[in-house]
């Protein structure tokens, strides 16, 4: 089962200041029990810290066999167990990789992405998070990078990938359509088709610097792809008829253009996400004779669609709410299955991970009482098995209460507050963590740096100010509104609960990664008085100066990314004066109270530099600032080492200026 993310491809400004940056099972542990039952105990900030010890757990189409990761530290190792006997059939050592995914291809085959931070050989242009593809193969023990750039000449192939790969099965061979980079006189797209049997590449598909996907179908042909041009702000979709690529639709939109989402319910229609009336609606564009059908009734009540694996084809959707995540299926029959396993974890929040091509064996992660952990369920015999704890020492997770609260204006902001372990819920000390993005959402799911600030003490609050992804009309709410509503649903936040009776009102820190860094900076030069430290790591600070930056990184001040921000900051561009009123360095002489900064060296999302300005201007004015250096890190904390430098640094901060005790 694939769930497809729905934020359209443009968007990984989207993600541009994503919300968090972001495990342990022996090879002799596969079936570990589930629900040991430990006494819970406060767990120290290395369990936090690091990295997951158990995750990426996958299975294999055939349900026979699961890979997983076991880390330690920061060295990581990929492990191939057989379920039946278990038996380990393999391991790779990913050391201190920045390891992104391991997915199946097929029952031999295991797809494995990892990133590197600046520019790989033979590229030009801006620094920036380049992804590659290794394959290895269970049965042989041996692995190669795709593409190979020796086999591809003369073309200019670089060892890099575009995008995610697309498994096809066609005539018995194993497929990958994997979308890379060559270079000419600049670095294009190209679609390369990857034989898993031969070892064979091909480039099957040039593209234009305005080439956003393509979409390839069961017979392994290009059925459609999807062009967006910056400069002309027109997007562009075409489909495959009368063995031609042929334009099915097209149009203009700065910001929200349709997007292709994948295959619709039957393998000769295509599913279409847009806006209609600032909402989004789905509709199913066909491939017999390239028209668009009505919208469809659920996309009112889902955010992504669930793609089969083995026929490509949408059969259900997601559905995230204040109570989690849901699943939901067309087919009657898969639906009941999904329900008793939701019966069988019941007071426990279940997120589905991977599933065998039958459906019948899934991994789930669950989060209840008895931990945060993975589990194996087979629907057909009903039988459920421990995997392994995400984060060893957590042996229960504290308590996460979903909570509501009127804003200044009126508009309900919903958050979660995230209690200590052994406290009455009364006169706490608080930590204000909201999200990054802006155009994520909080849930009620396990949150790693929640967890840890609530487990040191701290009642802890995540709000889901105007601008998260609750809905497209509350999206909307945050535009124009960055350090604006934006910055002081987070004090209303404050305010209620301190009239609640739960929150000493002297005892209130904020703390957050990136656009959660900016609000931290924010919430002691733009709305001072509530809190009394802040630390914002990996946050901007100076936004005319982010904006240059934006635009110089895109060799233009026409570009999405640019309009995307001015949407949120309610400006026009980075010599808007109004963006004097919104950057916390314009705003030094109102820090009364100690700021601690953090960055990754190595971040090119957010650069560096914001929060060296920062530093600078802040010490310049003698104000209480201090400075921790992630050196080797990105945007994301993708190293435990550094993770857990950010933990210490922040709670040896907390704890000296707003202790919890």
């Amino acid at each position: 089962m694939t769930i497809r993310d729905t934020a359209p491809t443009h968007c990984a400004v989207r993600g541009l200041l994503a919300r968090r940056f972001g495990s342990a099972l022996s090879c002799c542990a596969i079936l570990a029990a589930l629900l040991s039952g430990a006494s819970a105990q406060s767990a120290p900030l290395e369990v936090y810290g690091g990295l997951p010890n158990l995750e990426e757990v996958s299975l294999s189409p055939d349900g026979a066999r699961i890979a997983f990761v076991r880390t330690k530290q920061d060295q990581r190792i990929i492990a191939i167990g057989e379920l039946a006997n278990n038996k380990i059939l393999g391991a790779l050592r990913v050391g201190s990789s920045k390891l992104r995914g391991v997915e199946w291809a097929d029952d031999d085959h295991i797809m494995i992405v990892t990133s590197v931070t600046g520019m790989p050989f033979g590229l030009m242009g801006r620094d920036q998070e380049w992804y590659q593809l290794q394959i290895y193969s269970v049965s042989t023990h041996k692995s190669l990078v795709v593409p190979d750039m020796q086999q591809l000449q003369p073309l200019r192939m670089m060892n890099v990938i575009a995008g995610p790969a697309m498994v096809r099965h066609v005539d018995g061979h194993t497929l990958l359509f994997v979308p890379g980079i060559y270079v000419e006189s600049e670095t294009l797209p190209a679609l390369i088709r990857i034989d898993l049997e031969t070892g064979r590449e091909k480039v099957i598909r040039k593209g234009s610097e305005a080439h956003l996907q393509w979409l390839v179908d069961a017979a392994g042909e290009i059925v459609a792809e999807q062009d967006y041009d910056d400069r002309i702000q027109s997007w562009t979709l075409k489909v495959r008829r009368d063995g031609r690529m042929q334009s099915a639709a097209s149009g203009k939109e700065a910001i929200d253009f349709p997007e292709l989402l994948g295959f619709g319910p039957t393998s000769d229609t295509l599913l279409m996400q847009a806006l209609e009336a600032g909402e989004p609606v789905w509709k199913l564009l066909s491939l017999t004779d390239g028209t668009l059908g009505p919208p469809m009734a659920e996309r009112r009540v889902l955010e992504a669609p669930i793609e089969d694996p083995s026929t490509y084809r949408m059969i259900g959707g997601v559905h995230v709410d204040d109570d989690g995540t849901h699943y939901f299926f067309f087919d009657p029959g898969m639906q009941a299955r999904w329900d008793s396993i939701i019966r069988a974890f019941s007071g426990t929040h279940v997120t589905f991970v991977s599933a065998s091509s039958d459906f019948q064996k899934m991994v789930l992660q669950v989060d209840g009482p008895m931990g945060f952990r993975y589990a194996l369920a087979d629907t057909k015999t009903h039988k459920y098995d421990g995997l392994g704890s995400v984060y060893e020492g957590v042996t229960e997770p504290l308590e996460v209460r979903r909570i509501a609260y009127a804003a200044a204006d009126g508009l309900e902001i919903p958050g979660y507050l995230t209690l200590p372990r052994g406290r009455e819920a009364k006169n706490l000390a608080l930590i204000v963590l909201p999200h990054g993005g802006p155009a994520v959402r909080d849930t009620v799911d396990f949150d790693w740096w929640s967890q840890a600030l609530a487990d040191q003490g701290y009642a802890v609050l995540r709000p889901n100010y105007r601008g998260s992804a609750l809905s497209q009309h509350f999206l909307a709410q945050g535009f124009t509104q960055w350090g604006r509503k934006m910055q002081s649903d987070l004090s209303d936040g404050v305010r209620y609960l301190v009239k609640e009776g739960i929150v000493d009102s002297a005892r209130v820190c904020i703390v957050g990664a990136s656009y959660g860094g900016y609000a931290a900076l924010a919430g002691v030069t733009l709305d001072p008085g509530v809190y009394r430290c802040a630390v914002s790591v990996a946050g901007p600070s100076d936004l005319k100066r982010l904006l240059n930056w934006v635009n110089e990184n895109h060799s233009s001040d026409n570009n999405i990314t640019q309009r995307y921000w001015d949407r949120y900051m309610g400006v026009n561009g980075p010599n808007d004066p109004v963006l004097d009123q919104i950057s916390p360095i314009k705003h030094i002489d109102a820090v009364t109270v100690p700021v601690l900064l953090i960055h990754g060296k190595d971040d090119t999302v957010v650069p560096f530099e914001q929060s060296a300005v920062m530093f600078d201007a802040l010490r310049r004015a003698h104000k209480d600032v201090e400075l921790v250096v992630l050196k080797h890190e990105d945007h994301w904390l993708t190293h435990g080492e550094t993770r857990l430098q950010m933990l210490q640094a922040s709670v040896a901060f907390l704890r000296a200026h707003d202790p919890p005790e």
